[in-house]
């Protein structure tokens, strides 16, 4: 079925519309949605997502190509489930962190120079991970893959690393 015909078919408010566009256009939106996300679930979700949009929006909308169309939808989708997941990541990172950063808001201003102080007495490497997995959310296999190590041997050192500065932060006066 061609895009006239497709495009027909939602002013029509006919569901075949969705089967049609999924028949001609669903292997290409789960291509473009896998080069984004690379998970296969997340990419299902964001083209039937797709398709649901589409549905909502033609009419009134009426692409001039229906494949771009639905290829920046499913594009946007797909970036933001992306946004959401790295959000997860730093949330991720940040719980690692809670077990041995004080939250007290009495002692917050010191406590940016303490890690300052604290990153200076780590090796190269350790500084690097921990930066990379705290202060730029990079996940766990993306550092392991850049300094060719293990995930299992990155998330090792950086438990090493987060005990270290619990007891550097508690020899100073800070408890958790």
């Amino acid at each position: 079925m061609d895009d006239p015909s497709i495009i027909a078919l939602y002013f029509a408010r006919n569901e075949q519309a969705v089967a049609e566009t999924e028949k001609v256009y669903g292997r290409y939106c789960m291509t473009v949605s896998m080069n984004i996300l690379s998970r296969t679930q997340d990419a299902e979700e964001c083209v039937n997502d797709t398709y649901l949009k589409a549905w909502n929006s033609i009419p009134p909308t009426r692409p001039r190509s229906l494949k771009a169309y639905l290829g920046r939808i499913v594009r946007n989708l797909s970036l933001n489930r992306l946004r959401d997941r790295r959000n997860e990541d730093l949330l991720l990172a940040f719980d690692e962190l809670e077990a041995c950063i004080p939250v007290r808001d009495e002692q917050a201003s010191e406590l940016p120079g303490l890690i300052n102080d604290f990153l200076r007495t780590l090796s190269d490497l350790d500084r690097r991970l921990f930066l990379g997995r705290y202060w730029y959310s990079y996940p766990i296999p993306t550092l392991a893959k850049v300094y060719g190590m293990t995930s299992n041997a990155v998330t090792i050192r950086l438990s090493r690393t987060r005990t270290a500065l619990r007891t550097y932060l508690e020899e100073r006066g800070y408890r958790v």
